[in-house]
């Protein structure tokens, strides 16, 4: 069935049956941090004018949700350098259909943030932290800041935010001091770990030896945190679960190299600056800012621009393919 066949209200369906109903959508492409598998140390951020705007973005979500989309995952750059982000989420929450409003943060704006994201009805969080180790952080981020992480990590659990998740990429030479001490830190605190086997997206050229695989992790933790076993988990989720055996806590590990997921993948995202990606490795894009501000604004033609983008969705993103190639955009431009 051709996209624009389908009726009004029907599910955003590509050409593999796959349905979607997760957006992830970014505010920003400005970031506190220099993360080298992210996005280069120097670099031109956008106009503040080039930016959607909260009205335009919730605009598109109503939109978006009018084809089945239930779930939001705010993401940047840095979401939390986004003045005012608790308004966007307060916008977003009240969206009819929407029921799941997550945001996946650095971390180092979070102490002040916290209580006020919580109370405009953000519920789910992930913070990034890749590391306990001050030197480790620095030589990863590019700056400093892992106090300013631990601080806003305890500052959300305050909020009353619940379940927390950590999500954590996996760079051989550094994931094998760290592994084990995120483990234990997050057993500890009762806060989901996820580790992300390191993925070509960042500004530097990928080598494929610095992957930490899925398997090497799950070993590390299980010979030394505690043994482990598989765990129930949503089947259109990136990430594998795994649950210790006393009862103690969950693992996840996004095994994007060597167990891609593409098959199940339920996701869309939207750049800052307005563009529609059916892949996080996608070489195409949507322009819908120009749709969003060509007033009066057409529904319908936005709803179109969504379906022909999904429904022309690859099959997967073949990163370990001798045809792979490498997106222009790195993460912090494309949203986390």
């Amino acid at each position: 069935m051709h996209p624009e066949s389908q009726a009004p209200g029907s599910a955003l369906v590509d050409s593999f049956g796959r349905v979607h109903n997760n957006l992830r959508i970014s505010v920003t492409d400005r970031c506190n941090l220099r993360c080298t598998y992210c996005m280069p140390e120097d670099v031109t951020f956008l106009d503040r004018g080039e930016l959607l705007t909260f009205e335009e973005i919730t605009s598109f979500v109503r939109v978006a949700a009018s084809l089945g989309v239930n779930k939001i995952r705010l993401t940047g750059g840095e979401p939390l350098m986004r003045r005012d982000l608790h308004k966007l989420v307060r916008m977003i929450v009240s969206v009819p259909g929407i029921t799941d409003v997550g945001l996946t943060t650095n971390g180092i704006l979070l102490a002040e943030q916290a209580a006020q994201l919580f109370d405009a009805g953000l519920r789910r969080l992930n913070v990034s932290l890749d590391t306990l180790d001050p030197d480790r952080f620095r030589a990863l981020a590019r700056r400093g800041g892992v106090e300013k992480v631990l601080a806003g990590l305890n500052a959300a659990k305050r909020a009353g935010f619940d379940p927390i998740k950590i999500n954590a990429v996996a760079i051989r030479g550094f994931a094998e001091h760290d592994v084990v001490p995120l483990a234990q830190y997050c057993k500890d605190n009762s806060f989901e770990l996820r580790f992300i086997e390191y993925m070509p997206i960042g500004a530097d050229s990928w080598e494929r030896e610095k992957v930490f695989f899925a398997a090497e992790i799950l070993e590390l933790i299980g010979n030394e945190v505690g043994p482990l076993m598989p765990a129930p988990a949503d089947p259109s989720a990136p990430a594998l679960d795994y649950a210790y055996r006393d009862g103690s806590g969950t693992v996840g590990v996004i095994a994007s190299v060597s167990r891609p997921f593409c098959r199940s993948c339920n996701r869309i995202r939207l750049t800052a600056d307005g563009k529609l990606r059916n892949c996080l490795f996608a070489l195409d894009e949507t322009d819908v800012k120009g749709l969003l501000r060509s007033l009066p604004i057409n529904d319908e033609t936005i709803r179109n621009a969504l379906r022909q983008s999904v429904w022309a969705k690859w099959e997967g993103h073949e990163i370990n393919a001798a045809t792979f190639v490498k997106p222009d955009r790195t993460m912090h431009a494309i949203g986390g």
